[in-house]
């Protein structure tokens, strides 16, 4: 990999630490679980072993009987006691699984045992014993019992199939087509810090520590679960040991943690096991996809037709729904598109890293490698004749669309025009060399956001805000953006993030972040001056009669561009105060008047993609070489490069590690990544990580990330489009491309392994 990060350039912030880096690397940024509580107790569940039937009946005395346990909850003891989760809103599903004797999926809590130590609480958990009455589970696509349900009928998540012109006509005309059928399979969040709740109560008043990308959210639903009102709970995390998606939406357990911990009369803590977070935390949904796509001898695509099917739970239509995305990344003449979700016996999926892009681009990205295989094209020169700045759909205009220049700085940092296109053709010793590329996109989203500022004689500013520290550093980036605002040194500036008792945040996903934090940030110090600067300018001193649009603040002091200036405490004894406090609330271009006050109830308005006048989206593209033994099939990825376009980059140092961090998952996603499921109990097999398969250092070789200078100010008063998830969305489809070229083997299902290669 690249041994520095990429100096500024235009449009490009400096690579500045992380102002939190030293806490975290020393061991003493606290994590929730980590939080010190007096008079703790310890939670462990019992989970099934089925996937569907009913409890007959529920042995606890084994459980009470083990030394230190203080209480074991059932449903009987719970059920009636909690409101049902509300999914679709900050609730990971709706099932509430201490409130029937009804078994829904595998691994769904059955009892909590509370005891004076973990070690008892663990003990106690494996001594319930359960009697089931068992029924056969549907385990995934084409089981019997199974429930196919086209998504724009079965869920509000899902806005519409898109659609523009005559697919059929002009697929039936085509003289070169491409129809073709794609899978991707289910996969696990395995964050290093494992989930945990860690409930505490002061009289009616309760405190939960964990970890959660929407503190504001989740302190709404849990209110409501829980029969209080919102202004009684708060939930602090102000620190993430790894997210992804999978600590956006809020599980089952969290109420019942609360729950437990009321009624034995002191704070429980609850951290779930490595297996049973595969079973009662959300996951990828494993999809289909049919892809029918029809060209002209020139390679223009004039028909693209994609349908897509997503596995999700009995009760809950999640839905991935990439279409969308996909059904407007080139010029085609034609566009029919469909997704559908199949229930089935399992727990509810949800977000993992760029949700519907990952799995819909790589079929998309996989056709077009075909199609430019049957037209003889280059696949860079494919996607350039059907490049376009006004996407198929509603004929929008990009608000800006670097792809191609993308294409071409990867490609020459890669060294493409070094590729023979003949299948087979390269080769080192025993191993095939194979290269293939692939597109990035995600649409770019910001949403309300709210902040607190606090700005002292002394030059030190507060800056509140209720958004999360998922690793991204955004944290850092909302420094540097009052600094750059104020003339602030970073080290003068303290940011406090992850607790619902600060200024509410959206939620921290649809790289969302730092779009949205900055937005309000711009706002709150942009009032800040204006207040600053108005005294100085009306006050007797150096900068009295100044215009205030020509002052600005810089080295601690404030300054006249004739060359006046004054030192900011002297600026402050000028307002008679000695601090300065701005709350600031921002909503994007085309939010509803009440987008803020939804926010303070829980709710996060995104806007952006292909809402507005113009559609808005980060691109990129990715070049991957592989090499395959020709004796055993393994597969190896020597060498990587991505480059991205993303508007504004704040930080370029934790730009380039969001996008390093997403191209190596990319290759998991690609080559490792698959959680297994026995088609007949409708049970996942591999629940821990020595089976579930991820990349080593060893994995990783040559990896470079190239950030594209961009300049979009439609996107949002920052600049920023997010890349959070942009990095890991093409990776798979490029390495699909190589192994093709590489083999002549279209592997069209993944992961890509070798026992595939050997069939």
């Amino acid at each position: 990999m690249s041994d520095a990060a990429p100096r500024p350039k235009e449009n490009m912030g400096e690579p500045f630490p992380r102002i939190d880096a030293r806490l975290k690397v020393t061991g003493q940024a606290p994590y929730p679980a980590d939080a010190p509580i007096a008079n703790l107790a310890y939670g462990t569940f019992a989970v099934s072993s089925i996937a569907r039937g009913k409890i007959n009946a529920i042995d606890i005395e084994p459980a009470k009987a083990v030394p230190g346990v203080l209480a074991v909850f059932t449903h009987r003891e719970m059920a009636g006691q909690l409101e049902h989760p509300k999914f679709g809103n900050a609730a990971a599903s709706s099932i509430a699984p201490l409130d029937t004797t009804d078994i829904l999926h595998d691994g769904q809590p059955l009892a909590l045992v509370i005891a004076e130590t973990f070690e008892a609480s663990q003990e106690a958990a494996q001594a319930i014993r359960v009697d089931y009455a068992t029924e056969q589970p549907s385990a995934t696509f084409d089981a019997q019992g199974t429930e196919i349900v086209a998504a724009k009928e079965a869920s509000e998540q899902f806005e519409e199939d898109v659609a523009a012109g005559d697919f059929e006509t002009a697929f039936a005309a085509a003289p070169v087509t491409v129809d073709q059928r794609y899978s991707t399979p289910t996969q696990h969040h395995n964050p290093i810090e494992l989930f945990s709740t860690t409930a505490v109560w002061d009289g009616d008043g309760l405190t939960v520590h964990e970890p959660s990308q929407n503190v504001t959210g989740w302190k709404v639903e849990l209110a409501r679960q829980l029969r209080m009102e919102p202004e009684k709970v708060r939930i602090v995390s102000r620190y993430i040991g790894g997210a992804f998606g999978s600590k956006g939406p809020m599980t089952s357990r969290t109420a019942i943690v609360a729950w437990a911990a009321k009624n034995v009369g002191q704070p429980v803590r609850c951290v779930v096991s490595r297996e049973q977070s595969y079973m009662t935390q959300t996951y990828r949904a494993e999809t289909r996809h049919h892809i029918r796509m029809g060209a002209d001898r020139d390679g223009r695509i004039t028909a693209f037709a994609h349908e897509g099917w997503e596995v999700t739970s009995r009760p809950d239509p999640y839905v991935v729904g990439g279409t969308s995305t996909t059904g407007r990344m080139y010029d085609y003449g034609s566009v029919l598109t469909k997704v559908s979700i199949v229930k089935a016996d399992r727990n509810t999926p949800g977000y993992m890293r760029s949700p519907p892009e990952t799995p819909y681009v790589y079929a998309l990205e996989n056709a077009m490698d075909e199609m430019a295989v049957a037209l003889n094209m280059d696949p860079v020169e494919f996607r350039r004749v059907n490049d376009t700045q006004v996407e198929p759909i509603g004929k929008k205009p990009f608000s800006s669309r670097s792809l191609m220049t993308c294409y071409d700085q990867a490609a020459e940092a890669f060294g493409w025009k070094e590729r023979n296109a003949a299948v087979g053709s390269m080769r080192d010793g025993d191993w095939l060399i194979g290269m293939g590329c692939a597109t990035a996109i995600y649409p770019t989203n910001v949403a309300p956001c709210t902040v607190r500022l606090r700005l002292n004689a002394d030059g030190g500013l507060r800056l509140q805000c209720g958004s999360h520290e998922i690793g991204t550093g955004v944290r850092t980036i909302a420094a540097q953006m009052a600094s750059e605002r104020l003339g602030i040194p970073m080290d003068k500036i303290e940011v406090e993030m992850g607790d619902s008792s600060l200024p509410p945040a959206p939620v921290s996903g649809g790289s969302v972040s730092t779009a949205s934090v900055c937005s309000a940030v711009i706002k709150g110090c942009d009032s800040i001056r204006g207040k600053l600067f108005g005294a100085v300018a009306s006050a007797d001193g150096p900068l009295k009669g100044a215009e205030p649009a020509t002052l600005d603040m810089k080295d601690g002091a404030v300054t006249a561009r004739d060359g006046r200036s004054m030192p900011m405490k002297d600026a402050f004894v000028a307002m008679k105060t000695g601090v300065i406090e701005d709350y600031a609330e921002f909503a994007p271009d085309g939010a509803t008047p009440e987008a803020v006050s939804k926010l303070y109830g829980g709710q996060s308005e995104m806007k952006g993609g292909e809402k507005g006048e113009k559609v808005k989206y980060a691109f990129g593209a990715e070049f991957v070489e592989v090499r395959i033994n020709t004796r055993t099939r393994e597969v190896r990825v020597p060498r990587i490069v991505g480059a991205f376009a993303a508007g504004r980059i704040m930080n370029t140092r934790t730009a380039r590690s969001q996008l390093m961090g997403g191209m190596i998952w990319g290759i998991s996603s690609a080559l490792h990544e698959v959680t297994e499921i026995d088609p007949r109990a409708a049970r996942y097999v591999n629940r821990d990580l020595q089976d579930y398969l991820v990349p080593v250092n060893a994995d990783i070789r040559d990896l470079q990330v190239i950030l594209v200078p961009e300049v979009d100010m439609d996107v949002n008063p920052a600049g920023v489009k997010g890349l959070g998830e942009l990095g890991n969305v093409g990776t798979a489809a490029a390495i699909a491309s190589a192994v093709y070229h590489a083999t002549g083997k279209r592997i069209r299902d993944l992961p890509i392994r070798l026992e595939t290669l050997l069939t």
